[in-house]
């Protein structure tokens, strides 16, 4: 057996949603620079083209028990089982080398096709393996800020210089319901971050 296993979206939530116990599984997501303009320049048949051409080249160079999906428009990702998070970068970055150095035939046109993508790890970077894919995608966010065409592992915000902003009693009430819960303190703040946002959301 050689390559990943690719799935349909849904599937690969769910086994995303249904790892607990089963180790480390480091979650790659990956997305085409400058897909827009293929698309407006040669055609939404080349820009198809593109697509099965990313994903050919993740399915057929990802390890033996990996699992790949596109998430949608020039969006995928993958799931690396057993891997750490350097491990996943180097087979990424392999495959980012492969198609951005070389001109790939697509069509009636010759490209070479540039991919950001982000890297997050369960247990190194979340508590749950539910919040892999947010995790790699604010990874993948940070490779495109720094320039794309990069692999980027995830930098979990350990909100510095936080003690100016919150009263050291709360701050060690928080120490102590990461500890209790088992999920990071970055984990519960972007939770508490997220319920304000949805309970002001009629002022967004």
């Amino acid at each position: 057996m050689t390559g990943a296993t690719t799935l349909d979206r849904e599937s690969f939530y769910q086994t995303l949603t249904n790892w607990k116990e089963d180790g480390p599984i480091s979650v790659a997501v990956a997305d085409i620079d400058e897909f827009m303009p293929v698309n407006q320049n040669y055609g939404r048949e080349v820009g198809d083209a593109v697509i099965a051409l990313v994903m050919k080249a993740l399915a057929g160079s990802l390890p033996p028990g990996s699992l790949l999906t596109r998430i949608g428009g020039d969006e995928f990702a993958c799931a690396l089982p057993g891997a750490s998070p350097e491990e996943a970068l180097i087979q990424l970055e392999e495959i980012r080398q492969y198609l951005a150095g070389r001109k790939h035939n697509v069509g009636e046109v010759s490209l070479a096709v540039r991919l950001s993508i982000g890297i997050a790890s369960f247990p190194r970077h979340v508590s749950d393996p539910q919040q892999l894919l947010q995790a790699a995608d604010e990874a993948l966010l940070r490779a495109k800020r720094e320039g794309r065409s990069r692999v980027a592992i995830y930098v979990e915000d350990k909100m510095v210089l936080k003690s100016n902003y919150y009263p050291k009693n709360q701050l060690a009430r928080l120490a102590t319901l990461s500890e209790r819960l088992g999920r990071t303190e970055a984990a519960l703040l972007r939770e508490a971050l997220a319920d304000l946002l949805d309970k002001y959301r009629e002022f967004l």
